[in-house]
């Protein structure tokens, strides 16, 4: 899946895209080997393995999910953007996340992702992700 002539904004584009409905092998092929993966206010992780361990259990209860980008800036190999991440949990039920995210793009592959978003939100919305957190 990666491409190392595409734009930064395209590869981050395609990911985002792939973990909308849980293409993990398709979206973790864009994540380099020493890729590092902030999820603030969570924990750091490297690499696929590393970033697969954060969001597939994240996604497993979703039925659908909504990566949707409001903002975006592009300088260099940088990308920045505003989401409102929703993530279907029921039938008439969706948790709403405003995230700010940065990427670093490297040869057709992210080398670092962060996330910023408040835990409280998301908790408020998805009480059962309480239970996971500790």
């Amino acid at each position: 899946m990666t491409n190392p002539a595409a734009s930064p904004l395209d590869v981050v584009m395609t990911f985002l895209k792939a973990m909308e409905v849980k293409d993990y092998d398709g979206g973790l092929s864009l994540i380099a080997d020493d890729c590092e993966y902030t999820n603030l206010p969570m924990a750091t992780v490297h690499g696929p393995a590393g970033v697969r361990a954060v969001l597939e259990p994240f996604f497993a209860p979703t039925i659908s999910n909504q990566l949707i980008v409001k903002y975006q800036a592009v300088e260099g190999p940088m990308v920045c953007m505003e989401r409102l991440d929703r993530h279907q949990l029921g039938p008439d039920r969706w948790a709403e996340l405003p995230v700010t995210s940065v990427f670093e793009v490297r040869d057709g592959r992210i080398v670092l992702w962060r996330d910023n978003f408040d835990l409280a939100t998301l908790v408020r919305q998805w009480p059962e992700l309480q239970a996971a957190l500790g």
